[in-house]
């Protein structure tokens, strides 16, 4: 009367069952400073009063640095004993760009014509040499004399 069933129960309630614990959260801490015999005095959320507690280890912190981030975990869950897993590698900002190396002189070419808009106002360069400035309002403002040239001048 063998069934699958049975056998199945049979290999789980036999008298080696194991418990196995479970993983509790893993918290990151500080490495504040390194107690006498070489295990690391650690700060992390939760610790009362914010003073460092001695850790268990798991390696040798002597050449981590102070303040390097590292992960803890908790014997027997209790928040008072801190075991040390690792160190976790923080990864340091990307640079910035640099900002573009501005020239001197900036040349926009086109084929027919160069249109610079912002809302009402525009600045248009035609082919033909035209230069057309157009606005809502427009203000020509020199510190030294303000000349205006052409073949004809019509002003209004």
């Amino acid at each position: 009367m063998s069934s699958l069933r049975d056998k199945r129960f049979s290999r789980t309630e036999s008298g080696d069952a194991r418990i196995v614990a479970k993983p509790t959260d893993v918290v990151i801490g500080r490495v504040v400073a390194l107690a006498k015999d070489g295990s690391p005095m650690v700060n992390y959320p939760g610790l009362r009063a914010g003073v460092p507690v001695k850790a268990a280890a798991t390696a040798s912190y002597e050449l981590v640095p102070t303040g390097s981030a590292v992960a803890l975990m908790f014997i027997g869950g209790d928040r008072s004993k801190p075991l040390a897993i690792g160190v976790v590698a923080e990864q340091e900002p990307e640079p910035e760009p640099a900002a573009p190396q501005v020239e001197e002189t900036l040349t926009l070419t086109a084929a027919r014509e160069i249109v610079l808009q912002c809302g009402r106002a525009s600045l248009v360069l035609t082919r033909a040499g035209k230069v057309l400035v157009r606005g809502a309002y427009v203000s020509l403002r020199s510190s030294g004399m303000q000349r205006i040239t052409g073949a004809s001048v019509q002003i209004n």
